[in-house]
């Protein structure tokens, strides 16, 4: 990194909305980057980057955006509806008139009371379902006809993107799946119209996996931005909880068109049980070294990380701590960048170019930490 890179970037960042922020396409999601991306554009916009990895890219703004400014991009994840949207995203070609006669033909169909109207959709007055039945018979139509395309993966990706776009667009939740609104919210009336994603012509060279992250790391990538899930910093959290990739089942469901024998008040899969494959990074419990096996996992990610930078994002929500944070990013590179979002005030924190963090206890913040390995 240049000398004079660092002095400059606090200027940089005070006037961070002059440079352009890419314009990113996603749905409603806990884990959503949205409003951090200004601040990682303006993190990452002076490195000499010529390929970055996405390695927990969820619904994929953070590597949409990283294409478009002209980083050959990788995006991983493990869930297939991640996979789907990258794909989408990072990797169709083909122009929006080829999808328009398939989706003007979807949103003609009528619906009717299928699998996922038995499961999702209701009809009373209550709510306590994610759609209402004419939503759900609508999909159970449009799902079954894109199967009946037998079209290319690349091209069923962009017609399932649509499809989850335009049923996040009437459900009546809080933004996930693990539970439902006891009334129905005012967009769940609406009727469930599918439109083109918006695509941004592929101007680099794009990669989608959807596998573990520790092996994604591995490859080498001039730019890695991490930004795993974590389970809550409450010591009293029961063994029993909603784990972060059930939040999202019915987006699973809608791809893989499987289905599965669901349980509970949500109808929830059964493959997403809480004590099923959990993630490490959002596990609370303490190895048999006392330290949380959720640090662990990060601190390994960081040290296997084949990377020149590292730009990792994290909540003060989660289980780590800012001197656990410090002294894990501390131990395998420079911290050239820190900042902290404070997301009720809608401000960024100066920057500290010493270790010391800045105090945020009491309020919820978004960390965001450039690393140079």
């Amino acid at each position: 990194m240049k000398g004079d890179v660092v002095k400059d970037m606090s200027a940089q960042l005070e006037s961070f909305n002059v440079l352009r922020v890419p314009e990113t396409e996603g749905v409603k999601y806990t884990g959503s980057k949205l409003k951090i991306l200004p601040y990682i554009i303006n993190m990452v916009s002076e490195l000499d980057v010529k390929s970055a990895l996405d390695a927990f890219t969820g619904t994929t703004r953070v590597a949409q955006a990283f294409s478009q400014i002209g980083y050959n991009t990788t995006a991983n994840d493990i869930s297939v509806w991640s996979e789907v949207f990258a794909t989408c995203y990072l990797l169709s070609q083909k122009p929006d008139s080829f999808y328009q006669p398939y989706i003007d033909e979807l949103n003609a169909l009528p619906g009717y009371r299928g699998w996922f109207s038995e499961n999702y959709g209701g009809d009373d007055e209550n709510g306590k379902k994610p759609f209402q039945m004419k939503n759900t018979m609508r999909l159970d139509a449009i799902r079954g006809e894109i199967e009946e395309y037998g079209l290319s993966w690349e091209d069923k990706c962009v017609l399932l993107t649509s499809l989850i776009h335009a049923m996040d667009a009437v459900d009546n939740t809080l933004g996930h799946y693990a539970a439902y609104l006891s009334g129905w919210s005012a967009r769940s009336y609406n009727d469930l119209c599918l439109k083109l994603p918006k695509r941004h012509r592929q101007k680099t060279e794009n990669k989608v996996i959807r596998g573990d992250v520790f092996e994604a790391v591995k490859e080498y990538h001039d730019l890695v931005y991490l930004d795993p899930p974590y389970g809550s910093n409450n010591e009293k959290m029961p063994p029993s909880r909603v784990r972060y990739a059930a939040y999202y089942h019915i987006w699973k469901t809608i791809i893989l068109n499987d289905r599965p024998e669901v349980f509970g008040k949500a109808n929830r899969r059964e493959d997403t049980r809480d004590t099923v494959s959990p993630s490490v990074f959002e596990e609370y419990k303490k190895n048999e070294h006392g330290h949380f096996i959720a640090m662990q996992a990060i601190k390994d990610l960081v040290e296997q990380t084949n990377a020149h930078y590292i730009l990792l994002s994290y909540g003060s929500g989660g289980r780590a701590t800012k001197a656990e944070l410090n002294d894990i990013l501390h131990s395998y590179g420079k911290i050239i960048a820190a900042q902290e979002i404070d997301y009720k005030k809608n401000v960024m924190s100066n920057m500290r170019w010493t270790n010391e963090w800045i105090n945020s206890d009491g309020k919820y913040c978004e960390y965001i930490f450039l690393l140079e390995k």
